[in-house]
Formats: C-alpha cells, structure tokens, sequence
C-alpha cells in the first residue's frame, strides 16, 4: 500500500469509490514485492528491461537499434523508420539546446512544442491526436511521410534559430520556437497550394495498419 493512493473513480453504478491506485513506477514496484511464484515471470521481464536499459545508458547505439527493431515488429516501413529516427535526432539535438539555456520544466517543453506545432500545421498537438483519432499514443508515430518531414523541419528550424538570436529562458525560447515553426509552416502552405492537398491528414498507423489486414484477408 506504500504505493498507493486513492482516488475516487467512477463504478458501474454510477456513483465515486475512493480506489486504490498507482502510477507506472508504483505498480512495478508492486510487482517486485508480491512473493508469489505467478509474479515471477513478471519479475523475470522487469530484469531484462532494466538489463537492457543499463547496456543502452554504456551503449547509446543499442537503443536505437532496439527502437528501430520494434517500429519494424510493429510493421511499419524501412522508409517511414529512417524518417521517425531522423526526427527523433532532431528532436533530441533541440531539446539539448533548450537544455543548455535555462528551460527547465517538463511544461515548458510541452508549450514550446506547442509554438513550433502550431506555427508548422495550424493546430496543436493536442488537436493534431484528436483530429487522427488518437488518445494516449505517441502521435508521431501515427503521422504521415509529410508530417514527420515538416515536424522535423520545424525543430531544425528552431534550433537553428535559437542558436542565431542567443535565446535563453522559456519566454525568449518561446519566441524562437515560433519562427522556427513558422518556417516550416510557410513551407507547408506553399505545397498545400501547389498541390491541392493538407498536410495535415486523419491517416494515422492504426488505421492504415487494420486496412491491410482487411486487404490481406481478402
């Protein structure tokens, strides 16, 4: 129960129960405690995962090759994981910098995200997941070859530009994180009026992976 806290959550009734619950961490935790021999295949895959992220933290290379590994599991294609990967690069190269001046809190991150977002698609993460039909799944990883592209170039952009104006601590960041977004954004309207087409799409792996199974079956 050290782990536990409770909360008071809906019944099929109708009416709140005060319940136990527990984050992520808890529950392993959790786990770990129960003597029971049914816990051990549990305890058993709790080793490996913290084996394997110890060989990451001595080996960086090792985690990526995991990464890429279970994008290909999950059937994703080879052209689609260089793409997520490269953005994962950039993303991390971004996030360094912001590191290095004075942004600090984990909300912070989530609103100069936000800026770069907005200025690259016209809409913020947040809607981005609603309008694919996502809830709780990583959103770049149900978008498209073209979303990832621009996503990508508006965390280059950002970057490079808070680099160039010198920006430190979240309000001058969050002025960068605009322009950067805002190049990616101008770039993204030109091709949508070239083409005729939005970027932005609710094509997303979920159901782009149920239609080839139905194509499959058939």
């Amino acid at each position: 129960m050290t782990f536990c806290h409770g909360l008071k959550l809906p019944a099929s009734d109708g009416k709140n129960y005060e319940t136990d619950c527990a984050n992520t961490e808890g529950i392993f935790r959790i786990i770990q405690s129960i003597p029971s021999p049914k816990a051990e295949p549990f305890k058993r895959w709790l080793a490996k995962v913290g084996y394997e992220r110890v060989q990451e933290i001595e080996d960086p290379e090792l985690g990526t090759k995991r990464t890429r590994a279970l994008y290909k599991a999950k059937g994703y294609s080879d052209d689609w994981i260089e793409k997520r990967m490269r953005g994962i690069a950039i993303r991390e190269e971004l996030t360094d910098e912001w590191k290095k001046r004075e942004v600090r809190e984990k909300r912070e991150y989530e609103i100069l995200t936000a800026e770069i977002a907005k200025a690259a698609f016209g809409i913020t993460p947040g809607q981005h997941k609603k309008f694919k039909g996502i809830k709780r799944e990583n959103l770049r990883d149900h978008m498209t070859d073209l979303e990832l592209i621009f996503s990508m170039l508006g965390e280059a952009a950002t970057t490079e530009i808070t680099r160039v104006d010198d920006a430190h601590g979240f309000n001058e960041n969050k002025k960068s994180a605009r322009k950067g977004g805002e190049v990616a954004g101008k770039a993204r309207t030109d091709l949508e009026q070239k083409t005729g087409r939005r970027v932005v799409t609710r094509e997303n792996y979920l159901t782009t992976n149920q239609s080839l199974k139905r194509l499959k079956k058939k």
